[in-house]
Order: structure tokens, then C-alpha cells, then sequence
């Protein structure tokens, strides 16, 4: 592969993490300056979520077409218009529609980059790749309120908007390198020298542990965000922490998937994507266990930091796997139902979760990770066995 690529991939997971929770920063007072409510930037990130899940499933066409350089440079380009868009809006309508062409950027980037990375490198490489994308959601709400300190939350989108298009300049530069590259057959583009031979979606679930991989998939993004998006209104309202001091906490479970995705690089090195994936799952239900305990802020601190440092090598792990387990010929196709499955589970189960806190109490908060995981668990080891079962059926 050409040296200079995998640092511009970085680049690209980076500015594709930028603007993942600048919305959210940004919403209090981006809001109420519209004449929004409180609640309704839930519309917009279900816009979002849906163009993101959209995009995941169509692209091995696009790529199959145009590259998976070209493919995304313009994905980049797409968040990047949102965000300037952003920056101008007056009405609420207004970010509706730009969500649109978010959310389509943004899957599509994802899916093309994380199948690329699966196919070429090695497995640390998926690690530091996701823990890119944790460099730029910890700095998206850093520019944001740097911005909001002596200006508008329009400067800040403007700012991120025009970081988003410097990205885009330095991936339309490097396209060069994205076509020079030896491809494995099926693997990518045919437009940029491979040959493709894709199987239909339902061939694909048809595959022994294809079902399997995308219920795993699917716990662990609802896991991962149900866990974050409920810790601080669970420390708060079950374990009796002020609102300020929740917010930090809930902030180290996502430093500890940065910090844990970082590790997991060097860890990779010895211990297979089937053996990270399982290390993730041990300490997802030891921090479960912690955050279930007699509530000291201590143990509860440990339990957020330990769920996200297992979250940390279950994702690129999965990803990296997909090559390995299912063929080279698939991996992009794979790759994007498993960013859709991905995708809906974030969507759907940590709205569920908030209606059962409402409803119930917020304090099953633990028991509903704990159910995920199990599933998740389940659903990993059918994959495993498959697994095992191909190898043994391919000699």
C-alpha cells in the first residue's frame, strides 16, 4: 500500500468524528434561537441517522462505481456543506434539510472506509482508525464551545465546516494514490482496477453467521449508546450526583473508548479479533457489575470508564473480522449492512431504553446493558462457531 494513505484515512475518521456531537453542544442555545424546543434535536438526529443507514446499504454500488477514494472525498464534502449550511440556517426547517445530506455523507464514508481498512491492513490499524474518529468527536464540542465563548454556535459550525473542506482538498489530492494500489479481487472498485463479484443481500444472509454478526452488531451499538447517552441522566437521578459533576462522569465512558481503542492497536498484535472482541465483553459485564454495586462515586466512576474500555475493541474488531470470516469478494457489501444494523440499533434502542426510564425507572438502566451484552454474546459466539465450521469444511 502507499505510505502516504493510511495517515490521510486517519484524516478522514477524524473530520468524520468532528461533527458528531457539535449538535449536541451546540443545541441549547442553537434551539432556542430557532424556535426549536429542547427535544427536537432528536428529529434532527433521526434524519441524520436515517440517511446514514440509507447510505450504508448503497455503498458497494457507489463505490463499485466511482472508488473508494472518490466516494469519500465527496461524503466529506457533503458533511461539510451541512455544517456551512448549518451555520447559516434561521429556521428550524431549514437544519431538517441539511441533515439530509449529513447523514448520507456520513454513512457513506463510514462504510467505505471501515471496508477498505478490513480488506488492506492489519487489525491494529481498524483500532487506531476508531479511536480517529474518538480524537474528532472529543474535539468537535471543544471548537464548539470555544466558538459559543466569544461568538455564535453559527461561527462554530462554520469552523467545522471549513476544517471539513480543507479534509476535502487533502483527499482530492491523494486520489492518485487510492487508484495505484493492488487490489484483491471483488474487493473494491471496479473503476479502480478490481474485479467485482457481488453476491445479493439475500445470498449474504443466507451465509452461515451472517444473521449472527449483524444481532451482535447491532447490541453493541445499542449498548454503546444507550450507555452513553443514559449515564449521566442515570447518575444523576439513580445515584444522587449533581447534574454538573454527571455530565463529567458520562464523559469518561467515551475517553475511555478512545483511550481503549488506542490500546487495543498494540494489543492486536498478539491476540486475534474473535480474542479482542471476547476481552471487550469481559469488561463490558465486569463494569456493569461495578456501576450495579452500592453506589461511591469511585465505583461508579470505574464502572462508566470500564464499559467504555471493553466498548473499545469490539467494533473494529468485528469490522476488521469481516474479510477473514466471509471473503474479501463480500467485505463491502457486509460492511454496509453491518453499518445499518449499526445504525438502527443506536436509533431504536436507546429511545426504548428512555421510555422505560420514564415509564418504569431509570434504574434498570444496568439490567438493560446487561441484556444487550448477553445477546451480544450469544449472537458472537454463533459467529465463531461458523466460523470454525467454514475453515474446517475449506480444508
Amino acid at each position: 500500500m502507499p505510505a502516504g494513505l493510511l495517515p490521510i484515512i486517519y484524516l478522514a475518521f477524524i473530520s468524520l468524528g468532528l461533527p458528531d456531537s457539535a449538535l449536541g453542544s451546540a443545541w441549547p442555545v442553537m434551539g432556542p434561537s430557532l424556535g426549536a424546543g429542547l427535544s427536537w434535536v432528536g428529529i434532527v438526529t433521526m434524519i441524520i441517522s436515517a440517511g446514514t443507514i440509507v447510505s450504508s446499504l448503497m455503498s458497494v454500488r457507489v463505490v463499485d462505481r466511482f472508488g473508494t477514494g472518490r466516494v469519500t472525498a465527496v461524503s466529506v464534502a457533503l458533511t461539510a456543506l451541512a455544517m456551512l449550511g448549518f451555520s447559516l440556517a434561521r429556521e428550524f426547517w431549514q437544519i431538517l434539510l441539511l441533515a439530509i445530506p449529513y447523514g448520507l455523507g456520513a454513512g457513506a464514508v463510514d462504510a467505505a472506509l471501515n471496508a477498505f481498512v478490513a480488506v488492506h491492513y492489519k487489525s491494529q490499524h481498524m483500532s487506531w482508525l476508531h479511536c480517529m474518529w474518538g480524537v474528532g468527536a472529543s474535539g468537535g464540542p471543544m471548537i464548539m464551545g470555544a466558538c459559543l465563548g466569544f461568538g455564535t454556535w453559527g461561527d462554530g459550525f462554520r469552523a467545522l465546516g471549513f476544517l471539513q473542506l480543507a479534509v476535502v482538498v487533502v483527499l482530492t489530492l491523494s486520489l492518485p494514490l487510492w487508484r495505484d494500489r493492488t487490489l484483491p479481487k471483488g474487493a473494491d472498485a471496479a473503476g479502480e482496477g478490481g474485479a467485482s463479484a457481488r453476491h445479493s443481500r439475500r445470498e449474504l444472509l443466507r451465509t452461515d453467521g451472517v444473521v449472527a454478526v449483524l444481532i451482535s452488531f447491532f447490541c453493541y451499538c445499542a449498548l454503546e449508546s444507550t450507555c452513553g447517552n443514559w449515564a449521566s441522566s442515570y447518575c444523576t437521578l439513580a445515584a444522587g450526583v449533581s447534574a454538573e459533576t454527571a455530565a463529567m462522569w458520562a464523559s469518561l465512558f467515551y475517553i475511555g473508548i478512545t483511550v481503549g481503542r488506542l490500546v487495543s492497536g498494540f494489543l492486536s498484535f498478539k491476540i486475534s479479533d474473535a480474542g479482542m472482541i471476547r476481552l471487550g465483553q469481559v469488561l463490558v459485564a465486569a463494569g456493569i457489575a461495578l456501576i450495579v454495586l452500592p453506589w461511591d462515586g469511585t465505583v461508579l466512576i470505574a464502572g462508566l470508564v470500564l464499559v467504555g474500555l471493553g466498548c473499545a475493541p469490539i467494533y473494529p474488531s468485528i469490522i476488521h473480522a469481516t474479510p477473514a470470516r466471509f471473503g474479501a469478494d463480500v467485505a463491502l457489501e457486509l460492511t454496509g449492512m453491518q453499518m445499518a444494523f449499526a445504525y438502527v440499533g443506536s436509533l431504536a434502542m436507546s429511545p426504548l431504553f428512555g421510555l422505560i426510564a420514564q415509564t418504569i425507572d431509570i434504574s434498570l438502566y444496568p439490567a438493560y446493558l446487561a441484556v444487550l451484552l448477553v445477546v451480544m454474546v450469544i449472537a458472537a459466539e454463533k459467529v465463531n462457531r461458523a466460523t470454525r465450521a467454514r475453515v474446517r469444511c475449506a480444508h
